[in-house]
């Protein structure tokens, strides 16, 4: 106690000062509308950065489950697609109708490791076989092809990254439906290369590229890429078009499982056919 009054002693003018500093700063709000409204002002504006920047931090917290939420409501908007449909009857153009069957599903994933500065490169999602995945299942985003899944275990998947050599996809330009098959060749991982374009056909820079859907394991029309320039290669009667990717793989981390529904019954019908005839 003794030590507290020799302090209060020692500084006692300070805070006589500190007192009257508070005295009159009452006295001004008091009288003075000018500064009453300047403090009001400066309280408000620190509260509304307070309050911005809590509403900042809920919302990253939060941004897990409006990915999921989107991922959901595009997994939806993609089914409902007319190239998810097996169409039974030409005649016939009603969503609802009965001719319409159903032939792929979708199921949203996360990516949670891949590469793509390696000559054959994989991914791994957050979802397996007790998710309903697959092996064999196509692997796509809202705008583009990413993989095929190649192992399944309970609670993930592998999947051949759309950068692997062994990685081979049926396509089609967009604007005259001419076939072709894209390959990465290693390299960029931005861009691919799509092989045996007829030499009839009329190329030209920006012609968007599409899946063909001449496989069990991607519909028909999703994006894969746009045409930068093309070539014959020595030794062939072909165009060979490099095609810059519609996605970037580096950046991938939410993407959509495909299910065929008939692809068993699509296997069974192809391998019912003569040897000496390929698909």
């Amino acid at each position: 106690m003794r030590n507290l009054f020799r302090f209060i002693r020692r500084y006692h003018f300070f805070f006589f000062f500190l007192v009257l500093q508070v005295v009159a700063l009452f006295l001004t709000l008091s009288s003075q509308h000018f500064q009453q409204a300047y403090l009001f002002h400066s309280s408000n504006t620190l509260s509304g950065y307070v309050y911005r920047t809590y509403h900042s931090v809920s919302n990253y917290m939060y941004l897990r489950d409006v990915n999921e939420q989107l991922l959901e409501d595009n997994r939806r908007l993609m089914e409902r697609n007319r190239e998810n449909f097996l169409i039974t009857d030409q005649q016939v153009f009603q969503h609802e109708d009965s001719v319409y069957q159903r032939r792929y599903t979708y199921l949203n994933a996360g990516v949670i490791n891949k590469s793509v500065n390696r000559r054959n490169n994989y991914m791994t999602l957050n979802k397996g076989r007790r998710h309903g995945i697959e092996p064999d299942m196509g692997v796509i985003t809202g705008n583009g092809v990413a993989g095929i899944i190649m192992y399944v275990s309970d609670n993930f998947s592998s999947v051949m990254s759309l950068l692997h050599s062994d990685m081979l996809v049926s396509v089609k330009i967009g604007k005259n439906n001419h076939i072709g098959t894209l390959q990465w060749e290693g390299g960029d991982y931005r861009r691919t290369v799509m092989s045996y374009i007829p030499p009839h056909v009329d190329l030209s820079e920006g012609d968007s590229i599409f899946t063909s859907g001449h496989s069990r394991v991607f519909p028909e029309n999703v994006f894969v890429g746009t045409i930068e320039d093309w070539e014959v290669r020595r030794g062939e009667n072909f165009f060979t078009a490099t095609v810059k990717m519609a996605i970037d793989h580096n950046k991938l981390s939410l993407v959509y499982v495909v299910k065929n529904l008939m692809r068993e019954e699509h296997e069974e019908l192809e391998s019912a056919v003569p040897g000496d005839i390929q698909f």
